[in-house]
Formats: structure tokens, C-alpha cells, sequence
């Protein structure tokens, strides 16, 4: 890698079960970046109105009674020491594990429409975007919070694919869910992600497109030496 290149920020959008994390991580890893994860903040706002009870039995949050105490909310990321991630810390605590529960995922969506909860998540990334060297992933990443961002990156695939990926990631952690559950949740998501007020989901004019469907994270890879060759004549190992 050509160390003389200046830090940029990457940045990737994309519909949920993507890959975007795994991708984003690998990146980060790759060029010696840090790696922010927008998601897990959303995440982990939904699962503390949760815990407050600031949801109606439909699911509806209670937008006021969240955007009155995100003031108490601190969000961090702190680098795990054995496997090199970033894992997510609110309020000081270790909530990596919880926030990828199926039901916060059930509840993410509608938190994050919240204009105010955008505008306080969006305030971090920014906060820890201004050295640049990060790789950063969400839904409004290169659109809404780094619209200057060097590269972007818009993945998708079929909603069954992944469904497939999800329901293998939560079966791997023991949880239980079936494919329906999860295939609904995703198209679910899709839609409130892509039809929401506040900065929905839409690929950047200036995004890369990435169909990752039938690729396996080596080929994604190759797919991205291949752009950072092309666009800054930086070869990557």
C-alpha cells in the first residue's frame, strides 16, 4: 500500500443484511482505518427506550420521551483487545451483544425515523469522522452525514439472500428465529428505511454500486482493490 496517499473517509450505504459490516471491517482492517458502525448507535438508542418501556404494544416509540433523554445517553466505541473490533459501549456498559437482538431489530426502523435521534447520531459520526482514515456504514452515510466523503459505496442484494445471511448470523449466536421472521423484517426495514421523511435511504449520484448477492466477502474485496487501484493508483495486498 502507498502510505504517501492522505486519509480519506469511505463511506457505505446500503439495505440491512447486506454485508455492509462485515465489508466495511474488512476495509478498515485492509488500509489501518478505523471502523465506525452508524447502525449499532441507532441500535443501541432503540435499546434504551426499550428498557425504558418507551414503546406502545404496537411498537409505535415514544419519540418525545426518547429525544428528552438522549442527553443522558453516551455512546462510544472501544476497541476490543483480542479480536481488534470496535465493540459499543452506551453509558459505559458493554452492549455490543444486545443491540443485535431480533427484537431491537424490530424496532430500529421507527427510532431511527426520529428527525432529532438523526440529528444526535449524525452529530458522533461527524465529531469522530474529522481525522478521516475511517470506513463508516449505515443509511444516510454518503448522502446526509459525510456528503464529502472521498468514496462511496451503495451495496445491495435480493431480499432472500439476505434474509438467508441474517437468519445464519442470529443462528450462530443461539438465537431463535425462522426465515419468514426474518425475510418479513428485512423487507420490513427496506421499506421504512427507503420511504422514511429524514434523510431515507437513496443511493448517492456519486456512490459505487455494489451488487453483492452472488459475491463472497474475497471477491467483494477484489472488487474494491480494484477500485482504489483504478481510482487513486494505490495497489492493496
Amino acid at each position: 500500500m502507498n502510505h504517501i496517499m492522505k486519509k480519506i473517509i469511505i463511506a457505505i450505504d446500503g439495505h440491512s443484511s447486506t454485508g455492509k459490516s462485515t465489508f466495511a471491517k474488512a476495509i478498515a482492517k485492509l488500509m489501518d482505518y478505523t471502523y465506525l458502525d452508524s447502525g449499532a448507535l441507532y441500535r443501541a438508542i432503540t435499546l434504551y427506550a426499550l428498557e425504558h418501556g418507551w414503546t406502545d404494544p404496537k411498537g409505535k416509540p415514544n419519540g418525545q420521551a426518547i429525544i428528552d433523554h438522549l442527553k443522558d445517553i453516551r455512546l462510544t466505541f472501544k476497541k476490543d483487545p483480542v479480536t481488534g473490533q470496535n465493540l459499543t459501549y452506551m453509558n459505559g456498559e458493554n452492549v455490543e451483544e444486545r443491540i443485535r437482538s431480533m427484537e431491537v431489530s424490530h424496532h430500529v426502523s421507527p427510532v431511527s425515523e426520529i428527525p432529532r435521534v438523526r440529528d444526535f447520531v449524525d452529530l458522533q459520526l461527524r465529531k469522530w469522522g474529522e481525522k478521516k482514515g475511517i470506513v463508516m456504514d449505515g443509511r444516510d452515510i454518503g448522502t446526509a452525514v459525510f456528503p464529502q466523503a472521498e468514496l462511496k459505496i451503495f451495496m445491495t442484494a435480493p431480499a432472500e439472500i439476505r434474509a438467508e445471511r441474517r437468519l445464519r448470523e442470529l443462528e450462530a449466536k443461539g438465537m431463535d428465529a425462522t426465515f419468514a421472521e426474518v425475510l418479513a423484517n428485512v423487507r420490513e426495514r427496506d421499506h421504512m428505511d427507503s420511504h422514511r421523511k429524514t434523510h431515507p435511504l437513496i443511493k448517492a449520484p456519486d456512490a459505487l454500486l455494489l451488487d453483492n448477492g452472488q459475491l463472497s466477502v474475497e471477491e467483494q474485496m477484489d472488487w474494491f482493490k480494484k477500485i482504489m487501484e483504478e481510482k487513486w493508483d494505490i495497489r492493496l495486498k
